[in-house]
């Protein structure tokens, strides 16, 4: 399977298709007024702001942009820019098709899969500039830059290092998704250093519930059990032990949309006992079985309250 890359120019008021392959999608416009764009088959977009200023929206939140800044789009159908001055966007897209664990190219795609479900599932999907590190944004600038250049210079024979930049934009993002606060706590003025540790590592060691246990956590952040059981309710609003079943069904609702893994190899990954402990527990917490999630194909727990 070739490269994804779709770049949008505008030609004389005409959008000009330039490339497509697969499974990245690149587009470059210049907008006036926000359009809708569709979202199928999108894991995530990196969004560059190369020119112009206005106001980010998603789920109600506002945020202003200008040139330079970048924003991450999970994959809602809740999100605008209203622009106040003409804008030149660069939407950076992975699709579901990148992550596909059968694809024979030398990548280990299925550690890139588990990167990206990371920065989703933990991406707290609010406004705002993903990027805090002037270096790092400087590197994502450089990038896409490339990667543009790139494509109209040499255009399919650039495959593999087009490849290649957009791992590095992923390796990028994952950095800057865990050292910042982008996790779910209940009151903004609750937000603490000590909270935000504690969720990363909750998130980084989902897949080992040994390490979870209370005791084991309570020993790792030097708490008391009680305390920390009692603390992490107060600034999380739900019990230890139900933040980390949903952090885990974030996770299986990814791999089922956005993956070709098997309910076992999910189950196992994820540290179900198997697949019916699996799926009763998906139908409890979502209110729908799996087959009916997969036919609908949306976020349950992953999305956010609706505009």
């Amino acid at each position: 399977m070739g490269l994804f890359l779709l770049i949008l120019e505008e030609k004389e008021d005409k959008m000009q298709v330039l490339e497509a392959y697969k499974p990245f999608e690149i587009q470059e416009i210049e907008l006036e007024h926000w359009e809708r764009r569709p979202v199928k088959n999108n894991f995530f977009e990196l969004v560059l702001i190369k020119q112009g200023s206005g106001t980010q929206c998603i789920n109600y939140n506002e945020y202003g942009y200008e040139a330079g800044s970048l924003f991450l789009l999970p994959p809602l159908k809740c999100h605008s820019f209203q622009i106040e001055k003409p804008s030149r966007f660069v939407f950076v897209k992975f699709t579901s098709d990148f992550f596909q664990t059968n694809l024979q190219d030398g990548v280990n795609h299925g550690e890139w899969f588990r990167e990206a479900a990371y920065i989703l599932s933990n991406y707290n999907q609010l406004p705002g500039d993903i990027i805090h590190s002037a270096l790092d944004r400087q590197h994502i600038n450089t990038l896409i830059d490339l990667i543009l250049k790139e494509n109209r210079n040499y255009g399919t024979s650039s495959a593999a290092l087009i490849k290649s930049f957009m791992t590095s934009i992923l390796e990028v993002l994952l950095r800057n998704i865990k050292q910042s606060s982008f996790y779910e706590v209940q009151k903004a003025a609750d937000k603490d250093e000590r909270i935000t540790k504690l969720l990363s590592y909750i998130n980084e060691h989902i897949a080992e519930p040994q390490l979870l246990k209370v005791e084991q956590l309570a020993k790792t952040f030097l708490l008391s059990p009680t305390y920390l059981s009692e603390y992490f309710r107060k600034k999380v609003d739900m019990s230890l032990r139900e933040y980390i079943i949903k952090a885990k069904l974030k996770l299986v609702e990814i791999r089922l949309l956005n993956s070709n893994y098997t309910l076992t190899e999910i189950a196992d990954e994820l540290s179900f006992t198997d697949v019916s402990h699996l799926s009763k527990t998906f139908k409890r917490y979502t209110g729908m079985s799996i087959r009916d999630f997969k036919k609908q194909g949306e976020y349950q727990l992953l999305k956010r309250t609706a505009c």
